[in-house]
């Protein structure tokens, strides 16, 4: 979902084809360690292909870059199913993830679907990961999916992602404990000053002796019964303790545990899930499995960028992106770009320029890229988002358009637009998101347009303070009576000269509608 870890995909014309067609793009080794150079150092998915272009093997990573790489620094290995592995590798496509937990997650569902040959464990899908509070004196959160009989506590196991990530937000931020793996003894403290995670309010330092063992046990009780999914409980305990530090004047900690119990509840409604509550929804994985057949893509569109363009008259033009994982809209991943260098009506350089800002950016900061491009509109705005990737180097990412009057697909290199069914569940999933971007756009073009017209753009006008702006609404009305003043109206306004004058209506731009 980066540059480096972009799959490896090729589209299919003609007849829609099978899983068992989709063959990739073989590579020697050399090539392999270039590729693999340019993967990020950020948590993620890879998947290894065969020669014939099928999973071999599928497995997470912490960095991609470091884990995928160590396959190659040996020229023995102890393990001959190992040595065979790396022997078959021809092709290998990552997925970026924000976490190591949404990997684990990730990697367990993918290995169910296609079954790999080198996977074992994970074959049957029965390890989803679990939240470990280990057995220590001053225990600690691990994330793993690996349940032993070690007089741990485990919490799960967790089937969907966004439940294993609320829990783990919520406890970092409300029931912090440590994370370093210092053996600490009550009579024997390993350090004499916290580490900054303390002045951050990340952590009680028990290795400093800033907190009992007491203390630090009622915190790791309070997170079990979170993580146990007994809020109401625990927001009940710890509302007993805030009105004794009330009682107390302690009034900082009585609104910190007021706040904690505000965000207890918010978790509670949202019924988090695990596996022994609730059957896995596979239907999330309709669409995305009937678009990886349908556009002959290698990997499963995991993540999807869609999108569009909005303006009125060629004025107050905006780019934004919007993005679905696992098919479901993720608003907080959406972007909006306000167009700067294209003038008047031209929306396919305006598609052009969004979608550089956009991957640009997504280098620089090394963030996940998607595994499918949508753009709304035909073969002329599928061909201006293609310049733009190949500038970037991201030619190989999957892009293909939809128009909305017949339906059609296009995609890079064929000349005759796809049509899927109307009911098929990728198309609608395309229409899903093509429709979203296409409403984010207008919201985000309507903003940027108001804008303009709103006080704070004459405020912003160089020479014109807050006393200026409030003796000419209160002359003229609004905004926009000003803006269709003509020069010498506004100028004779006390105060405001010809030059003044000038600058103002250029800023309201008095020819835009």
């Amino acid at each position: 979902m980066l540059v480096s870890a972009i799959p490896y995909n090729v589209f299919f014309v003609g007849k829609k084809p099978q899983l068992e067609d989709l063959k990739a793009c073989p590579m020697d080794r050399e090539s392999l360690l270039k590729m693999i150079k340019r993967f990020p150092d950020k948590p993620g998915v890879y998947i290894m292909h065969g020669k014939d272009g099928n999973a071999i093997y599928i497995g997470k990573a912490k960095s991609l870059k470091k884990r995928v790489s160590s396959y190659f620094r040996h020229a023995t290995f102890a393990s001959p199913r190992l040595a065979r592995l790396v022997a078959d590798i021809s092709d290998i496509s990552t997925i970026r993830t924000d976490s190591e937990a949404e990997a684990m997650v990730l990697e367990s569902r993918l290995i169910k679907l296609y079954q790999p040959f080198f996977n074992v464990e994970l074959k049957m899908g029965e390890r989803y990961p679990f939240i470990k509070i280990t057995s220590e004196d001053f225990p600690r959160t691990i994330v793993t999916r690996h349940r032993q009989e070690d007089g741990a506590v485990y919490i799960g196991p967790f089937v969907h992602t966004g439940d294993l990530r609320s829990l783990l937000r919520i406890s970092e931020r409300y029931f912090p404990l440590r994370t370093c793996s210092i053996q600490i003894r009550s009579d024997k403290l390993p350090l004499t000053r916290p580490c900054m995670r303390h002045t951050l309010n990340l952590c009680m330092a028990p290795c400093a002796g800033l907190c009992t063992e007491a203390q630090y046990r009622e915190r790791v009780a309070d997170l079990v019964m979170l993580l146990q999914g007994k809020g109401a409980d625990l927001a009940n305990r710890l509302h007993k303790r805030m009105d004794l530090s009330a009682n107390r004047m302690d009034f900082e900690e009585a609104a910190r545990l007021r706040d904690t119990i505000r965000a207890i509840w918010r978790v509670s409604r949202q019924r988090l899930s695990t596996p022994a509550m609730f059957e896995e929804n596979k239907t999330e994985w309709t669409p995305l499995k009937s678009l990886q057949e349908s556009l002959g893509l290698k990997t499963l569109p995991w993540r999807i960028d869609g999108y569009d363009i909005s303006h009125t008259a060629g004025e107050n033009t905006v780019g934004v992106v919007v993005v679905f994982e696992q098919g479901i809209a993720n608003t907080s991943l959406y972007r909006r770009f306000n167009i700067k260098t294209v003038e008047g009506i031209d929306d396919f350089r305006s598609m052009e320029e969004t979608l550089t800002r956009r991957y640009k950016r997504c280098i620089e900061r090394q963030e996940p890229m998607p595994q499918l491009i949508m753009i709304d509109g035909g073969p002329v705005q599928l061909e201006f988002a293609l310049s733009a990737l190949r500038e970037l180097g991201l030619s190989k990412i999957p892009t293909v358009s939809l128009a909305k009057r017949e339906e059609e697909i296009y995609v890079p290199g064929v000349k005759d637009p796809m049509r899927m069914p109307l009911d098929d569940p990728g198309l609608l999933l395309l229409q899903r998101v093509r429709d979203e971007a296409h409403r984010f756009a207008i919201t985000s073009h309507r903003r940027a347009r108001d804008k303009k017209f709103s006080r704070s753009a004459l405020e912003d006008i160089p020479g014109m303070g807050k006393n200026r702006v409030s003796q000419l609404l209160s002359r003229f009305g609004s905004i926009r009576a000003i803006a269709r003043l003509s020069n010498d109206e506004l100028s004779s306004v006390p105060g405001v000269g010809p030059i003044l004058a000038e600058r103002v209506l250029k800023a309201l731009d008095i020819s835009a509608p």
